[in-house]
This record gives structure tokens, sequence and C-alpha cells, in this order.
């Protein structure tokens, strides 16, 4: 059996690349190894699938810092905007919610994964699960189709490798796509884990005082060993028992791997502002006004309230303030220094989580090894990538998959072209 166009890889940037490819009268095998397409998207969002984010395209572009500005190109055939009409077409009414993540209204990962497997079979793609590729084969420099493990050979003009990364592995995201790029002469850059919870060994982590305390809409700050900050997040952070989590941390990651790496240091800071609308001086005033308007209380009470309850004895014995001492005995010096670490509570972090636990894989296929316009490798005609197998990442909040379907949609679309090209030639 010949096809146009084989996509390999079950996910969204190989189901989007499917659509595409067969809108255009290609015909397209998608192949999968595993039992059941679509399994990572089936969990984003908290199984409720962030389809992509609301925001203009520039701002989309910022938050994607793994090297964004590459998708201006495909963001020209297919964005954030053709996203959610594309979806809206398919009857899957959408809801925008805080920072301009959009979801299905029905909450559920498995209306997207269903549409988009029904969509791709109404236009006759043919699907092969439990079908692992042993590797690409060539004809010259050019695409002749796959062998699968099983000893079978499919011939295809064009094959699509949308693979994913290495991360989340039990949704068969476990790298295969890399060897079949270097195979192909592409450069593979370091791969490392992005969008992953923080490691740290401080005392309080490791006595797991703070567990399970979440911390809503704080600033997290990375500084490099200069004392120089390197980004600042928004968010909301989860202390767990091996470290930090949540949104803030999770876009941090990244940062943290760099720096580790670039000055070959042991941890990097972090640091918590939980008061960001409030200077130190301010927050200085407040704290003492508190104590005052209750002079015999113990401060470690008065500050109930006021602070997260289990953060307040390690302020304090941070800012060397005994937990007993009333309105009347408050040092100044040691009150400031409260005052300063609710504005930059500092915590050393010694590394991340592995690759296969982050949500995002960094690193991947050079993209100077990849026309922008088309997803074509520049190293063999009729070999196309896209998705997560690039090395192209964003932080969490609907940016990664906003690049999976923009990128497989070029993919399909131009794969498609190509195919059509050779056929009248």
């Amino acid at each position: 059996m010949f096809y146009d166009v084989i996509v390999v890889g079950g996910g969204p940037s190989g189901l989007m690349a499917c659509i595409a490819a067969s809108s255009r009268g290609a015909r397209v095998l998608l192949i999968d190894k595993g039992d059941k397409l679509g399994r990572k998207l089936g969990i984003s969002g908290g199984g409720r699938c962030n389809v992509t984010n609301n925001k203009d395209t520039e701002e989309l572009i910022k938050h994607i810092p793994g090297n964004g500005r590459f998708l201006y190109s495909a963001f020209a055939h297919f964005n954030n905007q053709d996203i959610i009409r594309f979806f809206e077409d398919m009857g899957i009414k959408l809801k925008e919610e805080d920072r301009g993540r959009m979801f299905p209204v029905s909450d559920k990962a498995k209306t997207v994964v269903e549409a988009l497997i029904n969509r791709a079979r109404e236009q006759g793609v043919q699907m092969r699960v439990n079908s692992p590729v042993e590797h690409i084969r060539y004809e010259g420099e050019r695409v002749a189709g796959v062998k699968l493990r099983s000893g079978d050979i499919v011939q295809a003009a064009c094959v699509i490798v949308a693979t994913g990364g290495k991360s989340v592995p039990h949704t068969g995201s476990t790298g295969d796509g890399y060897p079949w790029a270097e195979a192909a002469g592409h450069t593979i850059t370091e791969l490392y884990p992005t969008e992953v919870p923080l490691v740290s060994r401080e005392a309080f982590i490791q006595s797991k005082e703070l567990q399970g305390l979440s911390l809503r809409g704080i600033h997290v700050s990375v500084w490099n060993p200069k004392g120089k900050k390197v980004v600042e997040h928004e968010g909301d952070l989860l202390f767990t028992h091996f470290g930090v989590s949540g949104p803030a941390a999770l876009r941090c990651s990244q940062f943290v791997v760099k720096l580790k790496k670039q000055f070959e240091t042991p941890t990097v800071k972090i640091t918590l502002d939980l008061f960001p609308e409030q200077s130190v001086d301010e927050l200085f005033a407040a704290t003492m006004k508190l104590a005052e308007n209750e002079p015999k209380k113990a401060i470690k009470n008065v500050l109930k309230g006021f602070i997260q309850e289990r953060m307040i004895p390690i302020l304090l014995k941070k800012a060397e303030l005994r937990e007993d001492t009333t309105y009347d005995n408050i040092p100044k010096q040691p009150w400031l220094q409260l005052a300063a670490l609710l504005k930059a509570f500092p915590i050393q972090i010694s590394g991340t989580l592995s690759i296969e636990e982050a949500f995002v894989t960094g690193g991947g296929v050079h993209l100077k090894e990849i026309d922008p316009k088309t997803m074509m490798s520049k190293r063999k005609n009729g070999l196309f990538f896209c998705g997560e197998i690039l090395d192209i990442h964003g932080y969490t909040g609907g940016y990664n998959i906003t690049a999976a379907f923009t990128t497989g949609y070029t993919a399909g679309l131009h794969a498609a072209a190509v195919a059509v090209d050779l056929k009248s030639s």
C-alpha cells in the first residue's frame, strides 16, 4: 500500500497533521505505537485539555521562551484564533479562563481527543495502532516510507514525525523520534526538563513543615550566582515534600536548569515575593501596626491572618525574632528583616525532577535544519517534524499545545502539497 503521507505519532501535532494533509486530498496513514491515540492530550490541562491561549501573537511568542519566534511563519498558516475556530466549527464550544486559557465547555479532554480522531477518520485517514516504527526509509535523499518493528514496510511520499519528547513517558513520549532525526543527518540539541517541579534540600523542605501549603498570586524570581535576577514569574506556588511546584515554580524550572549548567553551581537561589503589591516599608509599617494594636500578644499570634500561619515560625527564625516577643520588645532591625523576607523569601534549589516527570521536554531537533514555513527537513526531502520533538517549548497555559497544533497543521499542509507535486511530475 502506498500513501501520500505517513504521520508517526497520534498526539496533538500528529492528529492535526493528519487532518491538514487529508483536507488537501492526500492519502494519509497515521501510525502509533500505543493502543490509544491522543493519550497525552487526554491528560492535558488536568484532564480538561487547555486547547490554546487567547493572547495576541506577540504575547504567545513571549510565553514560548524556547524558540517561540520560530513559529511566526507557522502562525501565518494556523494560529491560536484558527485553533479556536477549528474546534468551534466542529461543535466544541470553548470558554476562556484566567490568563487567556481556552478550555472546552464540557471540561473534558475526551471531547477534544474524540473530535480530532473523528475528523481525521471522516477525512479518510487510515489509522494503525500498536504499530511501533523501526525506522524511516529513504531512496537517496528522498523519503520512501517506514519500516515497522513487525517487519512490514509501508511506502509513502512524505513522512511526518510527531513522536513527542521524553516527558510523560507513560503516554508514549519516550523519545523514539530522536534517533530517526539523527539518522537523517539532524542535530538534536541537548534535552532537559522544563515545566517541572523544583527540588530543594532546605531544612524546612526536608522537615515537610510546609508540605501542601499553597501560596496564591505571589512572584517568584530566579537569581544567578552573581546576584542578578534572571527572570520573575507571577502565579501560584505549592510546597511539596521535595521542593516546590505549581505554575510559578514550573515556569522557573528551565532557568534553574540552564543556570546550574552555565555556572556549574550545585544550587540556584529563588525568592518568593509574598506581597507583590506592597513595599518593604509598607509591610514593616503594617505588621508593626498589628503588633501595636495588640501589645500584649506574642508576635507569632499577632501575625496570624496576615501571613500564612505555617510560614510564621520559619520567617521569625530567619529574621532572628523570638516567637514570644511582644510589641514593647520588638527590635527594629530584625523586624525590618522580617519585612524584607516577606518580599524576598529565599529558597536554595538543588535541581528539578527528571525529564520523565516534566510536563515538557526542552531541546530537540535543531530548528536551523527545519524550514519554518513548511516544517520540512533541510536534510531529507519529504521528511517533516512537528510538535514537541522540535526544539520548541513554552510555559504551561495552552502554549505548548498551540505550538503542537500550529506546527502539525503546517507540516500536514505542506506534506500534502509535496506529495501532490510528486504525483503530478
